[in-house]
């Protein structure tokens, strides 16, 4: 059994299509199902139920992947810790002026090691160190962190994002009641209790909010609340990082702040990953 092996049986279980797991994984489809089937044949299991829409997991086919998905993020974490590199993922404005201030201080302790900023969108950074694609994150919660160490480090007030000109734009502060008629912007790439959080889904008079367009990425969002189409909820830090023409930042005061963990793969492979958090535990110290 091979790595490569193991890399094709979690793309094909990502994509639920063998076709699509090929392309991605830029080999032919007759080769890829060659080898699910030479890997069934030398595990003595079926690992992947045929459809018409597809494949998916067997029962043991889904402890089969996930074993795989931990077996192969131990391969890069062994493969970064061999070039002294260390992978941090982050989503838009990270954990705001902390995340800047902790590079820095890193960068100047470990001289050595090479750091990898890896920004992903809308909760990305989750699945990121769930598949191991990085060593350590700044997580937007909530967020699925099962199987890894985490701790908060960073909590900032939240903000609405307005079109230039909108009626509210002037307001020195704003509460989640007074923005509820207005067509919120969300996503359908997190998961279903993110999008609900940052929505503020139930509002506090119970109802739900008004769904605007969906959006795949920060700038997409930005870009629709600008022209007017919606409005948006972030983290203060991103009135800072994403200021542009056409929109305004206005405080929402009553809205849960973010909370912001650090998270990294109990029992990473990667020496470097302790470093790091001893550097953001010092620094988000109050």
């Amino acid at each position: 059994m091979e790595l490569r092996q193991l890399r094709y049986l979690v793309t094909i279980a990502e994509t639920g299509n063998l076709g699509r797991a090929a392309e991605r994984l830029f080999v032919s489809q007759p080769a890829l199902s060659q080898t699910v089937r030479a890997l069934e044949h030398e595990l003595g299991v079926r690992l992947f139920d045929r459809h018409p829409g597809g494949v998916s997991p067997t029962a043991v086919g889904r402890d089969v992947v996930e074993a795989a998905r931990r077996t192969l993020a131990a391969a890069e974490g062994v493969r970064a810790a061999a070039a002294r590199v260390l992978r941090v993922g982050f989503e838009a404005s990270g954990a705001g002026d902390l995340t800047s201030r902790v590079r820095a201080e890193f960068a100047r302790r470990h001289p050595e090691a090479r750091l990898e900023p890896k920004r992903y969108d809308w909760g990305g950074e989750t699945a990121a160190l769930h598949a191991g694609l990085v060593d350590v994150a700044f997580v937007w919660l909530p967020a699925d962190l099962t199987g890894l160490a985490h701790e908060i480090v960073h909590r900032e007030p939240r903000v609405v994002g307005l079109p230039e000109g909108h009626r509210l734009a002037g307001r020195a502060a704003l509460t989640v009641m007074d923005v509820s008629d207005e067509p919120l912007m969300w996503t359908e790439r997190a998961p279903r209790e993110w999008v609900d959080w940052w929505a503020v889904n139930p509002r506090p008079d119970g109802s739900a909010p008004k769904w605007g367009p969906t959006n795949d990425n920060v700038e997409e969002m930005l870009d629709q609340v600008a022209d007017g189409v919606a409005i948006c909820f972030g983290p203060a830090s991103m009135a800072r990082y994403y200021t542009r023409p056409g929109l305004v930042w206005v405080p929402l005061a009553d809205a849960e702040p973010l909370r912001v963990a650090l998270a990294w793969p109990a029992g990473s492979a990667n020496p470097l990953v302790a470093a790091f958090v001893a550097v953001v535990r010092e620094l988000s110290r109050p």
